[in-house]
């Protein structure tokens, strides 16, 4: 007579294989490295009443177009950005600053101190004389307010006077062609940002 042997599953003890809570590790997630904004190539420097609405609009979204990055105020800034600091770190970032030159450009105290820090900072420059002569860049009596000290007026008079003797563009939007002039400034920053490759 056989006999058939049951086979009864052994108690397991359950704690045996699973890890105690207590002894594990715990694994913070590490914390996300901060994004860095890639310097910008351009920093188009411009009197907004001016030209905000037609060549530095137009110009920047050339320069975008072909993969160019460039500092526009309006385009570029977000609420909450802190004013100087942001434009002066742009300048700082900047290969190329574009200068665009009209008739009340001068008596903005916000574009010369960003044309003073392009100069300063030997920034290659190109002017786009819009609507006025290089002759007509003149600083006369500016109320720069309690910001600009009598010193800084100066190194506005001193950044106008260098612009002036530098070759640029010559524009008039009554009778001139916007796409040219915007076709012909964006050529030009890209062979001179090509040559800064070329060198580095």
């Amino acid at each position: 007579m056989s006999y058939i042997r049951s086979r009864v599953p052994r108690s397991v003890t359950v704690s045996r294989y699973v890890p105690k809570l207590a002894n594990r590790e715990v694994v913070k997630p590490k914390p996300k490295a901060a994004v860095l904004t890639p310097p910008y190539d351009v920093f188009i420097n411009h009197r907004g009443v001016d030209t905000k609405r037609s060549i530095a609009s137009l110009l920047y979204d050339r320069l975008e177009e072909k993969n160019i990055r460039s500092f526009l105020d309006n385009r570029t800034m977000q609420p909450g950005d802190k004013l100087y600091e942001k434009i002066n770190a742009g300048i700082k970032e900047c290969k190329v600053g574009i200068a665009i030159f009209s008739p009340r450009y001068c008596e903005s105290c916000f574009c010369l101190h960003e044309l003073a820090t392009l100069v300063e900072g030997k920034k290659k420059i190109i002017p786009i004389f819009y609507d006025i002569r290089p002759s007509e860049l003149l600083l006369k009596e500016v109320n720069c307010g309690p910001i600009f000290t009598p010193e800084e007026i100066e190194r506005f008079k001193m950044a106008l006077q260098e612009a002036k003797y530098t070759v640029g563009l010559t524009f008039d939007s009554k009778t001139g062609n916007f796409s040219d002039l915007v076709n012909r400034t964006t050529n030009i920053v890209a062979k001179i940002l090509q040559e800064n490759e070329e060198r580095a």
